[in-house]
């Protein structure tokens, strides 16, 4: 990742998107427009937003989505910025998968394989998680799943995305 100057290559990533809490709608696309505002990071694609069940204690439905990102940072420097956008939106960690003005995971960087405390890519549950997956497809269909080695377009196949709706355009 490191060329010979010092300076990072541009990598790949992929990032979800999640709210239910507040104006989802604006906050997600908010989100987008600080993350592309954000120096070393420079949004590439997104997907369409999509309406889908919550996950976790009883709470409202959830706005998801996903995006690619091609970062001159580090995973850790990404991370960073992803857990500074949240709190710039007021996401507050109370409890384990509750409500949230802002989720952003990262899911994948390039085809990196991390484990440490603080960071795993890829996300260790994308590959359950159709919220994730169906958006994900959508924009990188054959981006390879560096552990289990399979495409997003296949392993979309493999969920239960009955539940995840695609949003319908405003007017």
């Amino acid at each position: 990742m490191a060329e010979a100057s010092g300076a990072l290559k541009p990598a790949c990533c992929a990032i979800a998107l999640g709210s239910n809490l507040g104006d989802s709608l604006a906050t997600l696309e908010g989100a987008l427009m600080v993350l592309a505002q954000t120096p070393g990071i420079a949004v590439a694609a997104r997907s369409h937003w999509y309406h889908t069940k919550a996950v976790g204690p009883p709470q409202p439905d959830y706005l998801n989505g996903c995006a690619l990102l091609q970062v001159t940072l580090t995973p850790q420097a990404l991370l960073e910025a992803l857990l500074q956008t949240e709190a710039n939106f007021g996401r507050l960690r109370r409890e384990r998968w509750g409500a949230r003005t802002l989720d952003l995971d990262l899911l994948l960087f390039d085809d990196v394989i991390l484990n440490t405390p603080a960071l795993q890519i890829p996300h260790p549950r994308m590959i359950e998680r159709a919220f994730v997956l169906v958006p994900l497809a959508e924009i990188a269909p054959n981006w390879i799943e560096p552990i289990s080695g399979n495409a997003i377009a296949t392993l979309v196949q493999t969920v239960d995305w009955s539940e995840v709706k695609r949003l319908k355009a405003e007017g």
